[in-house]
């Protein structure tokens, strides 16, 4: 999307699933060790290694701030602690939301606090930072069974799919579902209809006008670049109208924590971001995208690796 060889038109920071919570170290359910004190370190260490590279135009945090386990009375603190870190880089700074946010803090308390622009409790917005490019940061709990009022239609949608799709009392349980359907877990979501709609308009907008766009989203939406147990309910929905165009060459996430890269189909590249959490003591996990007229590069720092996407 400069030259292959000369500076990049345009760079920005990438973080993912921080995570953080004071409460001592733990594991996943997968028995994955998670380092909820640390996450903050590694945070701080990106925030001063984007200041001192001096010419990122933002960054982009994946969601995922703070951690479900962060004691409910400390969530509100725990998020601004969070966020005033993220505020100590000298430039822009847009948050998604993830599902370990909503176990925290709902919609209309969260949104705000991440200045995540958006209405009625929707988080999916666009912006374009440079000529000819947009970035797309779409809401993968639009349809979800956390973050909205109970008596909510998303909720509701939400628990329909759960009930039709995961037979298991514990909605988080992938037990018995096989392949693509172990996505079908209370810890996704979904894009709904209006959202989808609005994902469509605005890349015929990007076609219309020869804009390239990089999609960023919580869940990942390709098979091919997480687990099965970690996709966006309707990656496919969202895929399609994606593949309806030719705009889009990178599709970004988190959620994951292992990080993967895959290329699909259409020849759109997929990279879900490694954790920040799981960094043991000492270890990080960030970096910062270069963004040229044919490719996009991912300068990883430490645990995130480096990748390069030719578009």
């Amino acid at each position: 999307m400069g030259s292959a060889n000369g500076s990049p038109l345009f760079s920005f920071g990438v973080i993912a699933d921080v995570q953080y919570a004071d409460i001592p170290d733990g594991h996943s359910f997968l028995g994955v060790p998670r380092y909820y004190r640390h996450s903050m370190l590694v945070l701080q260490r990106a925030v001063r290694k984007w200041n001192q590279h001096g010419n990122l135009k933002f960054v982009i945090n994946f969601g995922d701030i703070v951690d479900g386990f962060c004691p409910k009375d400390q969530s509100l603190a725990a998020v601004k602690k969070v966020v005033d870190e993220f505020g100590k880089f000298s430039g822009p700074v847009y948050h998604m939301i993830g599902n370990h946010c909503l176990y925290n803090l709902p919609r209309e308390q969260l949104l705000p606090l991440l200045k995540i622009p958006g209405c009625s409790g929707s988080a999916y917005y666009d912006f374009s930072p440079f000529p000819g490019c947009r970035i797309v940061v779409l809401d993968g709990y639009d349809i979800s069974a956390v973050g909205w009022p109970r008596d909510h239609p998303h909720t509701a949608a939400a628990l329909k799919i759960l009930e039709e799709k995961n037979p298991n009392s514990d909605k988080n349980s992938p037990e018995g579902l096989v392949g693509l359907e172990r996505r079908y877990l209370k810890f996704n979501g979904g894009v709904g209809e209006k959202q989808l709609q609005w994902l469509d308009n605005v890349l015929r907008d990007a076609t219309k006008t020869n804009q390239k766009v990089v999609v960023c989203g919580h869940i990942p939406m390709d098979p091919s670049v997480a687990s099965k147990a970690a996709m966006l309910w309707n990656y496919d929905e969202v895929m399609d109208i994606i593949h309806k165009y030719d705009c889009v060459k990178l599709c970004l996430s988190g959620h994951d924590h292992k990080g993967g890269c895959s290329v699909d189909s259409h020849g759109v590249h997929h990279r879900s971001l490694e954790a920040a959490l799981e960094c043991p003591p000492g270890t990080s996990s960030f970096g910062y995208i270069d963004v040229y007229e044919n490719r996009l590069s991912l300068v990883g720092t430490d645990r995130m690796k480096s990748t390069d996407f030719e578009t």
